[in-house]
């Protein structure tokens, strides 16, 4: 049987892997990844991402797959970027997304350029690790890198420039930044001039599915190369009336739509327009996701109790419900640390019982991602006007299934689970699109539902979860 094979690299925020995809013409085959961790280092008060590392394993995943394969493409979690000296030289680690440093910089942006205009600029919400924030952020401290920095890359892109030399930015990933103007299709010039980031850094930005080169005698293809843009591609579905969740350390929330919704209501509920492959884009909120029960089973983990993620899941199904109900995206969650410990102070403050045991954590956390997960839809739905009897749950968390079922009872939408490789398999069916081996995104989807095993979770006690929505929004400390 004559197939195509590819080489997808998955960069997560918690591990990454490099994975062979075959394609006969009608199925997707998987072979043995190449995994590993993703692990940032703390040094001098500064959090980075271990890219030498990450480069390193790429590198011996390629190697492994690189026979006989017809292309290799790359995605990664998004925001992060680095500084390239004129030879094309790292300048410094890049500082990881949850880094302290970028506490404050929204305001010292929105001092010069204001929020509302800055939102009509880009339509990106507000978060304050995005890539301007953090650009900024070395402005307000008097960083010399501008000084002789030649060259910004968003952080896939750096992946790509040590594969091929291309230093370009690939479109999906460049919208999260909140650099990218999609009315103009180019960088938001104005700015970035009046913050007073050097214009000379920027460069061209392409397309998903362009060809950028060579690394090891393979064809290098940008897929979406931010991580949610490639899951998106794999949602199995045959209609556009869908919503989706991308559930991993972040769980991304929202509707495909053509073009961007920019306007005040959009604005007011800090919602997202990136960029998405196919001429499309995703309009979407982040919720604080999985990061939750990681750092809790870390905590735990470094208290001398190990647990696996499904001995936890069963804990939490154990555990009563609603005990405990929290704001998933409250501030105090997004830095490293002890989650429990949080997780019990918020519920102190809103005069809740605090959970005490490690059931009682976990089901506060996925009874109030669930709840959350309705909040952010609902929002959504209203400000597009769209409405989705179906939810697909894809990436690593669709395996979960007590959240999928609370998630089907909180939205009252039938939840489709997978794949669980969305992120991989959205970055293969770019690349076979450019290879010729696919027509379009629709095509793949359609073979997606019929070739994969997805499992459905019916929605149950529609009356229970509408009260404890009702009680739930009183905790609500986010737009």
């Amino acid at each position: 049987m004559n197939q195509k094979h590819v080489i997808a690299i998955d960069l997560g925020a918690e591990s990454g892997r490099v994975i062979p995809i075959s394609f006969d013409g009608s199925h997707l085959h998987f072979g043995e990844p190449h995994r590993f961790p993703n692990i940032p280092v703390m040094a001098g008060g500064t959090l980075y991402w271990d890219v030498l590392r990450l480069w390193n394993e790429i590198d011996t995943g390629v190697g492994k797959f690189a026979q006989g394969a017809a292309s290799v493409g790359i995605d990664t979690w998004g925001v992060d970027g680095v500084l390239l000296d004129r030879n094309g030289k790292l300048l410094s680690n890049p500082a990881h997304y949850r880094d302290r440093r970028h506490e404050g910089m929204m305001d010292w942006v929105f001092q010069r350029v204001p929020a509302r205009t800055l939102f009509e600029r880009t339509g990106i919400q507000f978060i304050q690790f995005n890539g301007i924030f953090q650009l900024a952020s070395l402005l307000r401290d008097n960083s010399p890198l501008f000084d002789i920095a030649e060259t910004f890359l968003p952080i896939a892109d750096l992946f790509n420039f040590w594969m091929t030399g291309s230093k370009t930015s690939e479109f999906t990933h460049v919208t999260t930044q909140q650099a990218y103007n999609p009315r103009t299709g180019d960088w938001d010039w104005e700015t970035i001039e009046t913050l007073g980031i050097p214009r000379r850094i920027f460069g061209e930005i392409v397309m998903p599915g362009t060809r950028l080169g060579e690394y090891r005698g393979v064809p290098v293809i940008a897929p979406a190369t931010h991580d949610t843009g490639s899951a998106v591609v794999a949602v199995p579905t045959t209609t556009r009336d869908f919503a989706y969740i991308s559930s991993g350390t972040w769980s991304l929330i929202g509707f495909e739509i053509d073009t961007p919704i920019i306007n005040d209501d959009s604005f007011a509920a800090n919602v997202t327009n990136e960029g998405g492959a196919g001429n499309t884009y995703r309009f979407l909120k982040n919720c604080m996701g999985l990061w939750l029960a990681q750092q809790a089973r870390a905590t735990w983990a470094a208290q001398g109790q190990e647990y696996a993620y499904d001995q936890l899941a069963q804990m939490a199904a154990d555990a009563e419900p609603f005990r405990s109900l929290f704001d998933p995206d409250d501030l105090a969650f997004l830095p490293p640390g002890d989650m429990p410990a949080r997780i019990r102070e918020f519920c102190a403050r809103t005069n809740q019982p605090q959970p005490e045991t490690v059931g009682q954590v976990m089901r506060a956390i996925y009874d109030s991602l669930a709840l959350k997960y309705r909040h952010l839809l609902d929002k959504m739905g209203r400000l597009c006007g769209r409405s989705a009897t179906h939810l697909h749950i894809v990436g690593g968390g669709s395996a979960n299934t007590l959240l999928n079922q609370l998630t089907a009872n909180a939205t009252g939408s039938v939840v489709i689970a997978g794949p669980r490789e969305a992120t991989a398999i959205g970055n293969a069916i770019v690349q076979l699109i450019a290879l010729g081996e696919l027509n379009s995104i629709a095509q793949a989807r359609e073979m997606l539902r019929s070739s994969l095993e997805l499992e459905a979770f019916e929605p149950k006690d529609a009356g229970l979860w509408n009260a404890e929505y009702e009680r739930f929004k009183a905790y609500v400390t986010t737009v």
